[in-house]
Formats: structure tokens, C-alpha cells, sequence
């Protein structure tokens, strides 16, 4: 009989996870062996929270649960906030954390947490795995974790326990796509009937809709309706940014000009969008049609119609039995203003933070991939690349954990070695994440790491400011990082300006052997004038 270790792995296998990032322990030498025999590869991460982080990259990019492994003690308290930013990003984890035997934890103090109390605020299901139980566990960890809303699930395998015969052992998945396609609509009114009447209507994409594939048909009710399209940030690319009918992120940059696009509205229709990403408070009075795969529960906006359903099939459904003309809403005044407020306060001379979001975009192809760090620089970043598919940028937005852009960056271009991979992130972000950079380099990951310095954790500097506070705790000294990067087996290289900037990037889309850190000495006044 296989051993519960090899049924976990088995069942890992059988989900397709075929990486597991870890930082080992002796409660789970076991499973990391039975991992390696059924051909599961084990990423070593630098720290605990690197790992999580690199799950739920792996699950934003691959769709099924991202794995991470860590040990007992202070290793699973380590991995909290990673999981806690994949449950509010909604994103699908198996996380795996050793424990002390069932003889000692009842009573042994020694690195010995309660895990599922550490773990349930912040999983959707936290559990221990036996014998008796292990492929039941596992079969439903693995549903949990995929069902709406994905995110994370935690299992505490004991030292003593994975080595032993699993007496419950069959591997077979649960069955998660539907063979029929239901609508439920709720609510006064018919959602057809509103955009055929409505003057004016936007779509407000989000990531539910960027999870269901729901990008061609959010493509054909937009062009159908002729109407403008918010995406929220992580949904950026579920609608091409270079498409016309464009009109920006919610909640990143220029959110003034955004909010006022979506008030100036008659009829918002809220396309698999997830209020977890909201930054900003909802204060629209618009009507608004709530089409999702869950109910509209969170209640941050009042919807007079909830569609419920497999959003692309309800988005379909809709352009079907539409039979009103196109709109014509002032995108072209809009997009005027979004200009204007997005490059506003830039100054001539100085490499500005839109400068290196432009040198992005113009230097690198469209199918590249961007992650983006937390802090200023995000807003930009958010608002400015190009997205033109889906899950093309990676961002953490409903936990919005800094540390996040750097693992993020290093199991994409693990996963696709023929795009450019570009990580973006605030010199307070790389602190906590330089690291990983070790590993990048030993993988011959040729990741471009843009560092935006400031030496300030701006975001919160700004906030000072406001108050007229002093700033207290946001200011610290420059580092040398194309030192760093060197030491850490990277190529480095630091710009002052614009024209610096674009031979580096341009140099780096020719290739790279291993990552390239640009340290991007930029001057923070256009923070000011944006937030």
C-alpha cells in the first residue's frame, strides 16, 4: 500500500502541481522524497514567504492550486502572510506545513503552534491529514481550493504520520467543470432589456471574469454595446488595452478621472468583478447589474439585478439577445483626461516613474509579462502598462503584500522561458525580496528586475505629508544594487535618466543569461501630483 506521503504526492500530481516551492524540515522529508519519485520538482526559496509568494503566482498563472511546503513552528507562521495575500487575492493553494508527532503536540511546546488555528482566518479550509483519511483530505483540500471563490487551503502532516500505509488511498479528483451551463438571475428587471435602455452603460471587468477565460466574449458584448471597459488591476489584459472602447484600472493612477468615467454612467455592468480589489470606497449611485459566478454577498455596491452563472456563458447570453444599437460614450474627452492625469507633475531632466513605465511598454512585446511590487509605483505600473492578454500582469491587489513582484517574476519565467519577464518594484519591496534573486540567477532566469528608488517607502511618506506629519519610519539609506547584484550572481545596472533607462532595456531584450537588476534612480515628485 502507497503511504501517505505518496498519496499526497500522487494526488498533487494528479491535479497537475508539478512544482512545489518549500523550505524543508524533518516533519516532511518524507513527502519531499515521495514528491520526488512521482516527478514533482521542489523549487528552494529563500525565506518562507518567498515561497507562498511563488504559489500563488503559479496559481494565478497556471489556474490550478499553486503548492508550497514549509516546516513546523516558525516556518508555518512564516508562510501566513502569503496565504493571507492568496485568500484575498482569490487565488487557488495547497499549503503543507510539517508538525510534531500526534504523540507531542497535545502537550510539547518546542516549535509546536496550533496550525489550524494560525491557518483558518486566512484559508478557506484548514485541516490535519492521517492514513485513515488521506485521500478523502486531499480530494477535498484540492476541490476547496479550486471552487469559487479559489484560495488557499492549509493541511499540517505530521512527522510521524506521512512514512505510515495510507488505508484510504484512491486517487481520483472531483469532477470541477460543468457539463451544463446555468443562468440564475435575480432581481427586478431584465438585464437586456437595462443595457437596450441604457444611454450610456460600462463594463466593469474584474478577476473573476480574467479567471473564467471570459476574455472574447467580455470582447464581443463591448463591441456589440459600443460602450467603454474598466478592468479592475488584476484583471488587466482580460480586455485589450489597445482596443478603442479602453477606458483604464480602477483604483491604480488617475482614479480621479476613472470614478468620474464610471459616475457619468446610467448603467454599470459589474462583469465578474471582485469588490476585494477595491481601494477606494464605492460611492457610485449608478444602477448597476452584478453578473459573477457567486451571488452578489460582499455587498459593497448595491446591484438591482444579480446574474449568477459561468460569466463568459452569461456575457454570451447577453449579446445574444441584445438588440440595440451602439452606444457612442465620450471616450475620446475621456482618454484626453486620463493623459493629462497620468502624466501630471512629471519633470523635465529627471527620469520620472511614467518614464520607466513607457520605456516598458515601448521597448518590450506585447506578450511580455509584468509583475508589479506594492507601494507608489504600483499605481503607475497598474495604470500604464499595456496589458493585451490575459494574465500578462501580475499583481497582488486584495492582499497587497509587498514582497510579492520579485518570486512572482522568477516563477514566470520558470513557467514560460520564451516571453520577457519584467518585475517591477520600490526599492522598500526589493529589500525584502533581493534574495530570491540568488535563485533566479542559479535557475539562468533572465528576469529584468526594475527597481524604482527612492529611498522612501513613498506611499506612506505621502500620507505624512498630508498630515503633516514628519517622516518618521519611511525614510532609509540607498543601497549600491548593482553591488548586490553581483553578489548575487546577477547582472546589474543603474540610470539616471530616460535615455539610460532605454540602451539597458533595450540591451536586455536581446537576452539575458541570467537576471539583469536596474536600479532606476528616479525623482518621486510625479508621486505627489498623482496621489
Amino acid at each position: 500500500m502507497p503511504t501517505t506521503a505518496s498519496v499526497i504526492a500522487q494526488y498533487c500530481k494528479a491535479a497537475g502541481i508539478d512544482h512545489i516551492f518549500g523550505y524543508p524540515g524533518n516533519p516532511n522529508l518524507d513527502l519531499i522524497e515521495a514528491g520526488r519519485i512521482e516527478g514533482i520538482e521542489f523549487i528552494l526559496g529563500s525565506r518562507e514567504s518567498a515561497i507562498g509568494f511563488m504559489a500563488q503566482a503559479y496559481g494565478m498563472l497556471m489556474g490550478r492550486p499553486g503548492a508550497c511546503l514549509s516546516t513546523l513552528g516558525p516556518g508555518a507562521a512564516s508562510i501566513v502572510a502569503s496565504v493571507a495575500n492568496a485568500f484575498l487575492d482569490r487565488t487557488p493553494m495547497l499549503a503543507i506545513s510539517g508538525q510534531a508527532s500526534t504523540r507531542q503536540e497535545a502537550f510539547f511546546t518546542h516549535e509546536v503552534l496550533n496550525h489550524n488555528r494560525l491557518f483558518a482566518p486566512v484559508t478557506k479550509w484548514a485541516t490535519h491529514i492521517f492514513p485513515e483519511n488521506a485521500a478523502t483530505v486531499m480530494r477535498k483540500a484540492l476541490h476547496i481550493a479550486t471552487a469559487e471563490r479559489p484560495g488557499p487551503v492549509h493541511i499540517t502532516t505530521h512527522d510521524n504520520v506521512l512514512a505510515k500505509e495510507a488505508d484510504d488511498a484512491e486517487i481520483r479528483l472531483a469532477p470541477s467543470a460543468a457539463s451544463v451551463r446555468c443562468l440564475q438571475v435575480t432581481g427586478g428587471g431584465d438585464p437586456i432589456r437595462m443595457l437596450e435602455n441604457a444611454r450610456n452603460p460600462v463594463i466593469l471587468a474584474g478577476l473573476s471574469a480574467q479567471r473564467s477565460e471570459a476574455g472574447a466574449a467580455l470582447k464581443r458584448l463591448a463591441e456589440k454595446l459600443g460602450c467603454g471597459v474598466v478592468v479592475s488591476p488584476m484583471a488587466k489584459g482580460v480586455f485589450p488595452e489597445t482596443h478603442p472602447q479602453y477606458a483604464g484600472a480602477i483604483d491604480m493612477a488617475c482614479n480621479a478621472v476613472i470614478w468620474d468615467f464610471l459616475a457619468a454612467s446610467d448603467l454599470i455592468l459589474a462583469a465578474g468583478f471582485d469588490p476585494v480589489e477595491l481601494i477606494k470606497p464605492w460611492t457610485l449611485k449608478v444602477p448597476t447589474i452584478h453578473l459573477d459566478s457567486t451571488p452578489n454577498i460582499d455587498q459593497i455596491y448595491f446591484a438591482e439585478i444579480e446574474m449568477v452563472g459561468h460569466v463568459p456563458s452569461m456575457l454570451d447570453y447577453l449579446a445574444d439577445g441584445y438588440r440595440g444599437g451602439a452606444k457612442s460614450p465620450a471616450l475620446e474627452a475621456h482618454r484626453a483626461s486620463f493623459r493629462a492625469a497620468y502624466y501630471k507633475g512629471r519633470v523635465e531632466g529627471k527620469l520620472n516613474p511614467t518614464d520607466v513605465v513607457d520605456a516598458i511598454n515601448d521597448i518590450f512585446p506585447a506578450d511580455t509579462i509584468v509583475t508589479t511590487d506594492v507601494g507608489s509605483h504600483k499605481l503607475l505600473v497598474g495604470q500604464g502598462w499595456r496589458a493585451t492578454k490575459p494574465n500578462s500582469f501580475l499583481t497582488t491587489n486584495g492582499g497587497s503584500s509587498m514582497g510579492f513582484s520579485v518570486p512572482a517574476a522568477i516563477v514566470a519565467k520558470m513557467l514560460h522561458r520564451d516571453r520577457q519577464v519584467v518585475c517591477t518594484v520600490g526599492d522598500g519591496g526589493f529589500a525584502m525580496s533581493s534574495a530570491d534573486l540568488r535563485l533566479a540567477s542559479s535557475m539562468k532566469l533572465g528576469v529584468v528586475v526594475v527597481v524604482f528608488c527612492d529611498n522612501s517607502l513613498n506611499r506612506i511618506e505621502l500620507k505624512q505629508t498630508v498630515k503633516k506629519y514628519a517622516s518618521v519610519l519611511t525614510r532609509f539609506d540607498p543601497t549600491d544594487l548593482v553591488k548586490l547584484a553581483e553578489a548575487m550572481e546577477c547582472h546589474g545596472a543603474r540610470v539616471e535618466n530616460p535615455g539610460e533607462l532605454g540602451r539597458v532595456l533595450c540591451d536586455a531584450r536581446a537576452g539575458l543569461d541570467r537576471p539583469l537588476v536596474v536600479q532606476a534612480v528616479i525623482d518621486p515628485s510625479q508621486y505627489l501630483s498623482q496621489f
